[in-house]
């Protein structure tokens, strides 16, 4: 098997798929050095095709000062509602705070990890990767400083777990933080320290997710006063743009940070982040207007973008990662509520808990209609909800559009057509609230699923709620996808780290969203299985890579296989760019994750 990865790998390396920093990083799994690796490039002859992939992937940085490319405007359809990464529910509000706020590092296109506050990337050739898996050793960037001139510390690394894991504070990024230590030892190095093995160590304080906050802006919210951090609106980061303006739901300002970090960055001096209309627009706004520079998250059916790009302003930037777009079958209640909260654990859902009705319902998704007619280069079919990078993706599932045979299943199960042509077992009905944020491809999803379930016996109400709501993180408000309070959802759920540990903790029995940990904890599905709990506490242990791709594979299958999850297309980072604009991208991180080397060419 090692060997059938190391072939797959140099092959990888040969075609210019894999840069040679990101052929060592995955040898460094196999316990190979950086000068093994090296010899190995040499000998299959690989070298110079790395070094060209790693020269594609990475094009040089141009500018030669900082500032001076004036306004940088930036289109995103859904807006943010806060700017403090450790509160951040849904892709705009992580993107929204990872303009002011960095972490360590952050993954590459290539699936690498690159330095960003730290000033290298621990191994075990440096010494910041111990063998036995327990811990990593952080050295920090020094001449860093927060945007109100105080210096970045391993103080505010420290206090970043402190605040990650506080209970109290109620963050989503809790789970990245609670089974780990954090030492200070001196002021600009840190050790993490893991009560086991660990071989995915680069979870805490990397890439969206691991952004750092101020310890001196937020030691006096460390509590249950949390939410009333004046920061949380007003961020004081160390990023390459400061804090402006910002009115939540609408636009986001900001301004050069002079003291930025980074030589000859940031290029641009100002930037603003335009929330609100719908995909479609902003589409238009880049690729036929030229109003604004970039259009973030395209989610617009392919033909219009092609007709869109024939203008020849801007250009459509398709970059694989491992987002996937799925529907989500609720195990629980919606309608009956227990003790303030509807969608508990403590209740079952009376059609979705008989497994005929759920296999019917994904033999109900047409997804080769949807990826040939809707999403097309931006969605191809998708039978697993872990599809990359590619080791970790299972070739036991399979997908299949039959009416035929969902009727079947639930004519075998006892589900029998009424007079009005819905089934019907007992005084349970197949009529199912299914809501998604308001997009028109997503909007055509519903159409197509809902004719089909039609033609089965299932009812569908079709519900669409404005993605400033949808993807909110507000505690009110009855209409977030946390809370789940219909019968069926539909959204896409990006993997923002190119290994699948935190993507697939979001199925583990002890993340489910719930009205205690005001509704933060990434299980927002409600699945549970002891077997999936415990696939997934081994995986975080296991050293063997080999062994722990077979238990991710395992766990896909568990999610997939029991139907509660439908997985409908892969989901690539699809944004539209003027021309002379040059956006560095990753699928596998924040869209802003090298924000500072964004720049515009002549």
């Amino acid at each position: 098997m090692i060997e059938d990865q190391l072939r797959d790998l140099i092959g990888r390396v040969q075609r210019g798929t894999l840069s040679r920093r990101g052929f060592v990083r995955r040898l460094a799994a196999f316990g190979l050095t950086a000068p093994m690796a090296t010899q190995i490039l040499a000998v299959t002859g690989a070298a110079p095709a790395a070094a060209q992939s790693a020269a594609q992937s990475a094009p040089a940085y141009k500018p030669t000062k900082r500032g001076g490319g004036g306004a940088l405007k930036i289109l995103y359809w859904q807006a943010s509602t806060l700017l403090n990464p450790h509160f951040a529910v849904g892709t705009t509000n992580q993107d929204a705070s990872r303009v002011f706020y960095e972490p360590l590092a952050g993954w590459a296109s290539d699936g690498t990890l690159v330095p960003c506050l730290a000033a290298e990337i621990p191994s075990i050739d440096n010494g910041g990767l111990a063998q036995d898996g327990r811990s990593v050793t952080w050295k920090l960037k020094r001449g860093v400083k927060w945007h109100d001139g105080q210096d970045f510390s391993a103080d505010d690394v420290v206090f970043n777990w402190e605040y990650g894991k506080n209970p109290q504070v109620g963050t989503t990024s809790s789970g990245l933080y609670v089974d780990a230590n954090v030492v200070k030892l001196d002021d600009y190095t840190v050790r993490v320290e893991f009560k086991q093995p660990t071989p995915f160590w680069a979870s805490a304080f990397c890439a969206a997710s691991g952004a750092m906050v101020p310890k001196h802006l937020f030691a006096a919210y460390n509590g249950p006063n949390a939410r009333d951090a004046p920061a949380n609106l007003k961020p004081v980061g160390t990023g390459p743009y400061r804090f402006a303006s910002f009115a939540p739901g609408d636009v986001l300002r900001a301004e050069l940070n002079p003291a930025y970090h980074g030589e000859n960055r940031p290029f641009f001096d100002t930037l603003e982040i335009k929330g609100g209309g719908d995909a479609v627009s902003a589409a238009r706004a880049v690729l036929q207007t030229g109003d604004f520079d970039y259009a973030w998250n395209l989610q617009v059916e392919d033909e219009l973008l092609k007709r869109l790009e024939a203008a020849n302003r801007g250009r459509v930037n398709i970059v694989e990662g491992g987002n996937i777009e799925f529907i989500q079958l609720n195990p629980t209640d919606p309608n009956q509520e227990v003790e303030g909260e509807r969608s508990s654990i403590r209740t079952t859902h009376p059609a979705f808990s008989d497994p005929a009705v759920r296999q019917a319902m994904a033999y109900l998704v047409d997804r080769n209609a949807i990826s040939q007619f809707i999403y097309g280069r931006g969605g191809p079919a998708a039978a697993n909800f872990l599809n990359n990078p590619e080791r970790f993706n299972s070739h036991n599932m399979k997908w299949e559009f039959s009416i035929a045979k969902a009727n079947e299943v639930l004519d075998k199960a006892g589900w029998a057509r009424g007079g009005d042509g819905i089934r019907a077992k007992g005084n349970v009905r197949l009529k199912f609230v299914f809501q998604t944020s308001v997009n028109a491809p997503r909007q055509r999803c519903q159409q197509i699923i809902k004719q089909a379930a039609g033609r089965c016996g299932i009812d569908l109400e079709l519900k669409s709620v404005v993605g400033s709501v949808f993807f909110s993180s507000d505690v009110a408000n009855p209409d977030t996808f946390p809370k789940f309070y219909a019968d069926m959802q539909m959204y896409t759920t990006t993997m923002t780290e190119a290994d699948p540990q935190r993507f697939m903790n979001q199925y583990a029995s002890w993340e489910v969203a719930t009205k205690a940990n005001a509704w933060q904890g990434r299980n927002v599905s409600r699945f549970r299985s002891e077997d999936y709990d415990k696939a997934f506490r081994a995986a975080e242990s296991e050293l063997d890579p080999v062994k722990r791709a077979a238990l991710f594979i395992r766990m896909n299958d568990i999610v997939v296989g029991s139907n509660h999850i439908i997985p409908v297309v892969r989901r690539p980072l699809v944004s539209a760019s003027l021309n002379a604009l040059r956006p560095e991208l990753s699928a596998w991180d924040s869209t802003m994750w090298a924000l500072q080397d964004w720049y515009r060419e002549a």
